[in-house]
């Protein structure tokens, strides 16, 4: 079953702010169908990026919340978002991630990044 992925962040006025997720995308672009969608502000929508992922052929798609806490946003207005997706693309299966700052090997690899820093830091002073 071809599959697609929507990396599912917030928005920002800041056009430069997209850069991370952009870069995640492409780094993901290697190995599966990747689309990016914000919630506002920026586009695509959420709806945006489910129909691109159908036209190219998914079958299902998998939102990963690329925010670090399950907040409002990802606990009521994604599952809202996502069922309005659904209804638009009956024959498209949507499974909804856990929000990737929940997972502990990304709270790790943030406290090594973080101490590395300050690690460096200390260092050069």
């Amino acid at each position: 079953m071809k599959e697609g992925i929507v990396l599912f962040a917030h928005g920002s006025r800041e056009p430069g702010w997209a850069k991370p997720f952009e870069s995640l995308a492409a780094l993901l672009s290697t190995k599966f169908l990747v689309r990016n969608a914000y919630l506002e502000i920026m586009r695509p929508s959420l709806d945006e990026a489910v129909a691109a992922l159908a036209a190219a052929g998914a079958k299902r798609v998998r939102v990963v919340p690329v925010f670090l806490g399950e907040g409002g946003h990802v606990r009521d207005d994604l599952p809202k978002l996502a069922a309005a997706a659904r209804k638009r693309h009956p024959g498209l299966e949507i499974v909804l991630e856990q929000t990737i700052g929940e997972r502990p090997e990304v709270i790790e690899a943030l406290a090594a990044v973080i101490s590395d820093t300050i690690r460096m830091k200390r260092a050069n002073s």
